[in-house]
């Protein structure tokens, strides 16, 4: 088997989807390993998640974050520290800056809750539900300058349906995102996954 591949994880909230690939490393279906964990927020409750697993984690807080370049560097030290190859943002509330993604070029993943284009910021999954959409779904992409507009790697849809509550449709979405955003980095842990000279995500057969 290939070495694993090194990544840490960025969030804000619950850790749903931190979890995710924590199981999904643990029952050996992804090769990769989560070196750290970062969350913006003290009370997020992902810092338990990544504690029981036994990964350490840096707390920022809203203070910290009054110099968003500092902050970032904060990021980019610790993470560069624990080996990490690339970072992995998880319901990650904060647009990065420059800092880090220049230290971590087309190494940024971010996860969004609607098919980009559409549906951008962070009221994705309200805003499909009010505007009637039927179908709406999950993005992975790599983060770049422009908030939810970077190289987008795997879409994966969600169907509205007729008696769909927001809740309905936010949960269906999850369960989405809990299954794409381990496979997409199936696909970048075994090397398939390269961004061209024309800024679009190429994704290679499977060997």
């Amino acid at each position: 088997m290939t070495q694993a591949l090194k990544i840490a994880v960025l969030l804000s909230g619950s850790g749903t989807n931190l979890q995710a690939i924590i199981d999904a490393v643990a029952d050996g279906s992804l090769n990769a390993e989560i070196v750290h964990v970062v969350s913006s927020r003290p009370d997020a409750y992902g810092i338990e998640r990544a504690q029981a697993a036994g990964i350490p984690t840096t707390v920022l807080n809203r203070d910290v974050y009054a110099d968003r370049e500092a902050a970032d560097r904060r990021i980019v030290d610790a993470t560069r520290a624990a080996g990490a190859e690339y970072l992995v943002m998880a319901g990650y509330m904060r647009m990065v800056t420059p800092v880090i993604l220049q230290a971590f070029p087309d190494r940024v993943l971010n996860l969004h809750p609607a098919l980009l284009p559409s549906f951008k910021g962070a009221h994705a999954i309200q805003d499909a539900f009010e505007a009637g959409v039927k179908v709406t779904g999950v993005t992975v992409h790599f983060a770049n300058e422009e908030y939810d507009k970077g190289p987008i790697v795997a879409q994966r849809a969600v169907p509205v349906l007729e008696d769909d509550t927001q809740d309905d449709l936010e949960a269906r979405i999850h369960e989405v995102e809990h299954e794409l955003y381990p496979e997409v980095l199936r696909w970048i842990a075994a090397g398939r996954v390269s961004v061209g000279e024309d800024r679009k995500v190429h994704v290679a057969p499977e060997a």
